[in-house]
């Protein structure tokens, strides 16, 4: 009995934390414009708005992360996880 206390104990904690786990959204578009940089960008001239969405990124990432996520789904990159 104590063992299956401690197992779902333990569990709960475990998927509890995974929920903390997940990144901001200005982590989320850093990372989606790393993604394009090292893809997209080496091989084609962005748009305009690709470097202005990359630009701010840290001000205003709601607005930024689907433009990004737009350039990559076009160029056939996957997006990377969240």
């Amino acid at each position: 009995m104590k063992y299956r206390i401690l197992m779902l104990t333990g569990a709960a904690v475990l998927l509890s934390s995974g929920a903390f786990a997940q990144m901001s959204d200005v982590d989320y578009c850093n990372k989606l414009s790393a993604v394009y940089r090292d893809t997209v960008a080496k091989t084609a001239t962005p748009a305009a708005t690709v470097p202005e969405a990359m630009s701010k990124c840290a001000t205003s990432p709601a607005s930024s992360i689907p433009v990004l996520e737009k350039a990559l789904r076009d160029n056939k990159v996957t997006l990377p996880s969240r």
